[in-house]
């Protein structure tokens, strides 16, 4: 199971841009199925999956120890990852009132999705093509830390701001969840039917995170961690400028459809 791989990326810097290659970590859907009912799709790294299986089972109660899990079957499929698991035959009802019950799951997988059938959501329209200038991305970055209170106080809050062509912050929310600060940002600009240059957010790029942005129609979104494989492939997918690893000295270009940022020759 390979975790990781290299991509070709520009590196922005406030005065040019060059090029770079950048090892991705590999994010792929991960279907947990237990006596066959699907249960979840985690988005995750595909290693050490018969571990994961072990320890997702034994902290989501399902099993008591290991000896419960009888059968750990693991295989690829077109889409993603299958987990197959067999309970011993004292906890097998449990599946059965943790499915009829079960209406959400943490950030680490897709709520309310128990199958990899479900992954491929469509999407309204693909972004348009982003009209901002490098000096408005490290503007944004420089001025972002005015609109994170919480996260002064506690040190512990994740952020997603809407930023305007010059790189001003004109709408941010915060959450102790990545996911659940984009979506607060999204239903904000909904509400208010504020448009943006760009969004902004204060952790990786994720599948979900990638996602999220395209329904909010944006025309890009930058982050301040790394991102990951998927995420760059569902950019790709439909046309989303992808900008990652934001820092004040360079900020790396992982999707550009628009060829809106060049490479420079080094001086």
């Amino acid at each position: 199971m390979t975790s990781s791989r290299t991509e070709p990326v520009l590196v922005l810097r406030p005065h040019g841009v060059t090029t770079a290659e950048r090892r991705i970590a590999i994010e792929a859907p991960v279907a947990i199925e237990v006596d066959g009912l699907g249960y979840a799709v985690m988005m995750m790294t595909p290693a050490d999956l018969d571990a994961f299986a072990t320890g997702f089972l034994l902290t989501e109660r399902l099993a008591d120890a290991p000896a419960d899990i009888v059968d750990i079957d693991v295989f690829e499929g077109d889409i993603g990852w299958i987990v197959r698991v067999t309970l011993a035959d004292r906890c097998r009802g449990r599946i059965h009132d943790r499915v009829r019950h079960r209406t959400s799951d943490t950030s680490c997988g897709l709520c309310g999705i128990s199958g990899l059938e479900q992954l491929r959501r469509p999407v309204a329209a693909r972004p348009p093509a982003p009209s901002v200038e490098p000096a408005a991305l490290f503007a944004a970055l420089a001025g972002l830390r005015a609109h994170q209170p919480l996260n002064a106080a506690t040190g512990a809050i994740h952020a997603a701001a809407a930023c305007g062509e010059a790189g001003a912050v004109v709408a941010a929310f915060e959450d102790v969840g990545r996911h659940n600060a984009l979506d607060k940002l999204v239903g904000g600009l909904a509400v208010a039917g504020t448009d943006c240059a760009f969004i902004l957010v204060t952790s990786r790029i994720s599948f979900e995170m990638v996602d999220k942005a395209l329904v909010a129609g944006v025309p890009m979104l930058v982050g301040i961690s790394a991102p990951t494989s998927l995420a760059i492939d569902h950019a790709r997918e439909h046309g989303l400028t992808l900008l990652a690893l934001a820092r004040s000295d360079a900020i790396l270009v992982v999707n550009d459809p628009w060829s809106r940022f060049a490479a420079q020759p080094a001086s």
